[in-house]
């Protein structure tokens, strides 16, 4: 007999036959699970519909815990104890009605060997499309086969023949052809902007450049961490520093400093909708807004000790239960014209006349593709202010998909047309509960690139394509605005040559990279030497959509 203890390895279920095994990947956050379980079983209990009516039906893979009201996996160890007893070869679909992290299921999705589905409500006030986008691009990096469907209930006849090709054949095949690849740089003409990028990408690859971190990892975004072998290549490095230090750097922050920003906002005419009065859990106060203030010092000050060239602020796990929100130090610290912050001793001014790109949530490839974007708009004397935006949602306009694009808090001022134009709300207590006030407004009209950095087939790629923010009537802002989250900073754009669908099977994120251009011929030029400086950094260049067109 063996002096062994030999382990039992768990037995995998025979699927059952015409049958969809269910997960449901949630938030990490008890508040927000519990908030939106209604309407995730609701967008469950469509898509099973749409099956029935193909001969199929669902096994949900995991049930209900009556303790926490909700039936979401919620960590990685119950997404690891849920798979086990899935059928490794089943048809599988992770339904989405909320944002999710796509940790919980990455590694039961990552050994299953039969088709995996990620299907989405296509719906503004709950993002499941926000929350699929992200786990497609998580997917998309570890370079596990997957098919996407999204529909606002799934019984419209575009996710009927969908859902029946996955059934059929185990995958479904989208449009992408609005995406074609960037031209070699030796083939492109010669120009300007062809010979900046080329500076832009050499410059960067001598001198270095820093990213200061504050605890990788955010939200579940395991598609918003880029591996130092990528980056290190063209000159990027990281400073990984933690949210604690961040803290204990704010309680060296005097109120005097902190009273010396809310002043500075306050000349410029920053509407700060603050009641101390009233309940703290739905009031923003200036308690709140010191904090946030004391955040944005603090913030320019540990990039300054480390040489930063961009910074991100993980905003949420660890760092909201300590300190009211970062959004608003966020969104101060993307735009040139911010107050201004001094060194410990007062003697001199921190990045002064520059924004210190920030990248939100610690989304690295926007922090790439930030810290790109800043250097090239800088150097040809455009302002370079740069946001992230959640692919959020979108509707019909006058006869144009017009998309919602909408960022969890703040934006630089100079997207909302100044800070007259910019509005501070209490964020939501189900996602902050210390509070804090949002960096927010309906962003300006005008002429946008936007973009995305990536990781697929082991490198790092990136898309490119214009855009319009548009006007619309105050009414139909407001709608849009009560459809999401309307304490949120809001930018209602077209995307030029990409339609709805086309987009959701493309994109490699829930976020979108964004920057204005004073017109279309300034914006296809930056684009231009913006794209060249990515080619010559060793990532993969995209155009997406009606740009560019004639470039040899």
């Amino acid at each position: 007999m063996s002096p062994y203890t030999f382990p039992a390895v768990p037995a995998r279920p025979e699927a059952e036959p015409q049958t969809v095994y269910v997960v449901a990947s949630g938030d990490l956050r008890l508040a927000a699970n519990q908030k939106t379980w209604p309407v995730q079983q609701l967008v469950e209990a469509q898509f099973a519909a749409a099956l029935s009516t193909l001969g199929w039906q669902v096994k949900r893979a995991h049930g209900i815990d009556p303790a926490k009201g909700h039936g979401f996996i919620d960590n990685q160890r119950r997404g690891m104890d849920v798979f086990q007893n899935i059928p490794k070869d089943a048809p599988l679909a992770v339904v989405e009605a909320v944002w999710q992290y796509s940790h919980h299921v990455l590694a039961g999705l990552r050994d299953h060997q039969g088709p995996i589905l990620l299907a989405a409500n296509f719906a503004g006030d709950f993002p499941g499309l926000v929350g699929m986008l992200n786990l497609h691009g998580s997917l998309t990096k570890v370079g596990i086969a997957h098919s996407t469907v999204w529909s606002r209930d799934f019984t419209d006849q575009w996710a009927h023949d969908r859902m029946a090709e996955w059934l059929d054949s185990g995958r479904i095949v989208h449009d992408t052809s609005h995406v074609r690849p960037f031209p070699a740089i030796a083939g492109l003409p010669d120009s300007e902007e062809k010979a900046l990028g080329l500076a832009l990408a050499a410059e960067l690859k001598v001198t270095k450049a820093i990213l200061a971190v504050f605890d990788e990892g955010c939200m579940g975004m395991y598609n918003a961490l880029i591996d130092d072998e990528y980056l290190n290549p063209a000159g990027v490095y990281k400073e990984r520093l933690s949210q604690s230090a961040l803290v204990a750097e704010m309680e060296r922050v005097s109120d005097q400093e902190a009273a010396a920003v809310r002043a500075w906002l306050d000349q410029r005419g920053m509407n700060f909708h603050v009641d101390n009065s009233g309940d703290t859990r739905e009031c923003l106060t200036d308690e709140q807004l010191t904090s946030q203030f004391k955040m944005y010092i603090a913030a320019l000050r540990m990039a300054d000790d480390f040489g930063a060239d961009a910074v991100g602020i993980q905003y949420q796990q660890g760092l909201k239960d300590t300190v009211p929100a970062s959004d608003l130090a966020e969104g101060l610290l993307n735009n040139v014209e911010r107050p201004p912050v001094y060194d410990r001793a007062g003697s001199r001014e921190l990045y002064a006349g520059k924004a210190l790109p920030h990248f939100n949530e610690v989304d690295e490839g926007v922090a790439v593709d930030s810290l790109v974007t800043n250097r090239v708009w800088t150097a040809m004397g455009l302002d370079p202010a740069t946001t992230l935006h959640d692919v959020r949602w979108g509707d019909e306009w006058d006869g144009q998909f017009v998309w919602v694009l909408q960022i969890s808090g703040s934006v630089p001022a100079s997207h909302l047309g100044g800070y007259a134009n910019v509005h501070s709300w209490r964020q939501s207590y189900y996602y902050f509960p210390l509070g804090g006030g949002t960096l927010s407004g309906v962003s300006k009209p005008g002429e946008i690139v936007w973009s995305r950095v990536f990781i697929e087939d082991g490198k790092l790629q990136a898309d490119l394509g214009r855009g319009t923010c548009v006007p619309l009537p105050e009414a139909e802002v407001q709608r849009r605005l009560e459809a999401t989250n309307k304490e949120w900073p809001i930018m209602n754009v077209i995307l030029h040559g990409v339609s709805r669908d086309q987009l959701m099977a493309r994109h490699q994120s829930n976020h979108m990279n964004v920057a204005y251009a004073p017109d279309a011929a300034t914006a296809d030029r930056a684009l231009i030497a913006k794209a060249v400086m990515f080619a010559a950094m060793g990532i993969e260049v995209h155009l997406a959509g009606d740009v560019l067109r004639d470039l040899a």
